[in-house]
């Protein structure tokens, strides 16, 4: 995939999945717009793109205020000329369960994942429909707002959120020949190291050694650079007739992800009692009753083996 002459915007970029998305489109030939909260990390991802012979400057600050949102655009336009691919990834975790979420935490996650990818979705659709070439922006959900997860409120909130808008830009930016995807990963990094069941596998992982086939296909667990395809993929001609789409991608996995959809439809005569609703729930709907969580196969210790 030649992206040679554009440029891309990634959101919290500095490390992780971000930084995995940075470096393969800087790969690509495109020139590159880091972002993070940690100076520091935002400054070594640049100097590692630049040292590999890409282009790339950083801009540190937070995700979710409009005046970021603007200076990321008015950055790639002020040091590369133009945009022409935005990766909205940039997101914080606070988990919780119900009862003992707080306010902050609960507001802190959805300013960054949802208001953070609509100001910056915002600033940049409106320099792509300026610009009149068409783009791409590519957002990123979760499993977790797909399926639902314990103690993830917030987070699956806002990232199923994220899909929805997602699907609604694609329609309101199909005219300009902007397409807007969303990338749901799954992948092994700091954040899944966290997890119990994945501590050895994440171990094994940062050794370098070879990933089990359950956790690479089961599991859909590689590394970020096993992610970071889709995006270049998304962001490059190539893709210019998908769009509206929720892709999944970890692994040895590539998975698209269907829309929210009525699975069994019956109708009454006049309308629905609650007694009319009771009789009727056993064998016309809860056939088609729905799960909410991840479900996983079991991942046994000596099933690491590679």
């Amino acid at each position: 995939m030649d992206l040679t002459g554009k440029v891309a915007i990634v959101t919290g970029s500095g490390q992780g999945l971000g930084l995995a998305y940075a470096t393969a489109l800087a790969a690509a030939g495109a020139k590159v717009v880091v972002n993070d909260v940690d100076g520091g990390a935002a400054e070594r991802a640049v100097r590692a793109i630049t040292d590999a012979g890409g282009a790339a400057v950083a801009v540190v600050a937070p995700v979710g205020p409009t005046s970021t949102a603007d200076l990321l655009v008015r950055t790639a336009v002020e040091e590369f000329g133009r945009l022409d691919v935005l990766v909205a990834n940039a997101g914080v975790i606070r988990d919780r369960v119900l009862w003992k979420m707080t306010d902050d935490d609960f507001d802190v996650v959805v300013g960054t994942h949802l208001r953070g990818t609509f100001t910056t979705v915002r600033a940049a659709a409106t320099r792509l429909r300026e610009q009149g070439e068409g783009g791409r922006i590519v957002v990123v959900g979760s499993p977790a707002g797909q399926h639902g997860n314990f103690g993830q409120t917030s987070y699956a909130a806002a990232k199923a959120g994220v899909v929805a808008m997602a699907r609604t830009w694609s329609l309101e930016l199909a005219r300009a020949q902007v397409t807007v995807n969303v990338v749901i990963p799954t992948a092994i990094t700091a954040m899944t190291a966290t997890i119990p069941v994945y501590k050895e596998v994440a171990e094994a992982y940062q050794r370098g050694e070879p990933l089990p086939r359950v956790v690479r296909r089961e599991h859909a667990l590689g590394g970020p650079e096993d992610v970071a395809p889709l995006v270049v993929w998304l962001a490059s001609d190539r893709s210019a007739g998908v769009t509206g789409q929720a892709i999944g991608v970890g692994g040895d996995k590539l998975s698209l992800y269907s829309y929210s959809e009525e699975l069994a439809v019956t109708y009454r005569e006049g309308g629905w009692s609650a007694e009319a609703i009771a009789d009727a729930w056993p064998s016309t709907f809860a056939p088609a009753g729905q799960t909410s969580g991840i479900t996983l196969p079991p991942l046994e210790t000596d099933a690491l083996a590679p």
